[in-house]
């Protein structure tokens, strides 16, 4: 559990650090056995020791620590209820928090895209921290392992912390790139196809070394 923890503290540090969240923003979880270890509310991460975990049942109850948990809980137990998530992280990356405001699916600027499944959609807004925000982001993950939250922010999981937090910054990548090419006046980037998508998806299930 303390080398789990170290983990979540470990990702929720490297999203201040790669400019993902500002301050206290953004939450990251990861579960162990049926303990959900989660980043508590309100409290920088670099202050976060050894003693500090916060974790909670699949119904939300305190298990662990005394600090309170994050406020976006419901959306982490959302997935780890719908899904077979090992891990999630959520930020407030700018360039993806920008597109959540402009378009209601990422156009398909990149084939990383299927990465986290196909066209990453946009979840409507609702306000923080509520059930109501969990089930839009729930419909927005149909089929995918990231969505944009409406002038919110990313919501990505993964098998572990490595693989939520690397298609965190795969979108938030997509999204600066889609929106650098959108700039340019007088011209409009060119996208892929959903048949030029699907090949690339398939292409990325035997990406990297042999198993």
């Amino acid at each position: 559990m303390r080398q789990a923890w170290a983990g979540v503290v470990a990702a929720a540090r490297r999203t201040v650090a790669d400019g993902l969240v500002v301050g206290t923003s953004g939450n990251v979880s990861a579960r162990v056995g049926e303990t959900i270890l989660v980043t508590p509310s309100g409290v920088p991460y670099d202050r976060l020791g050894p003693d500090d975990a916060v974790g909670v049942d699949l119904d939300g109850r305190q298990v662990l620590g005394a600090l309170a948990p994050t406020s976006e809980l419901p959306m982490h137990l959302a997935v780890y209820r719908a899904t077979d998530a090992a891990a999630v992280v959520h930020t407030h990356a700018v360039h993806a928090t920008a597109v959540s405001t402009l378009v209601t699916e990422l156009p398909l600027i990149h084939y990383m895209a299927g990465a986290l499944g196909g066209p990453v959609r946009v979840a409507p807004y609702a306000l923080y921290g509520t059930e109501e925000l969990a089930r839009h982001m729930l419909r927005a993950l149909d089929g995918r392992t990231g969505c944009l939250l409406r002038n919110h922010g990313t919501l990505t999981f993964g098998p572990g912390l490595d693989a939520a937090y690397d298609r965190t910054a795969q979108l938030e990548w997509m999204c600066r790139v889609w929106l650098a090419a959108s700039a340019v006046p007088g011209r409009s980037p060119a996208l892929l196809s959903r048949d030029q998508l699907a090949a690339a998806t398939d292409k990325l299930r035997g990406y990297g070394q042999p198993r």
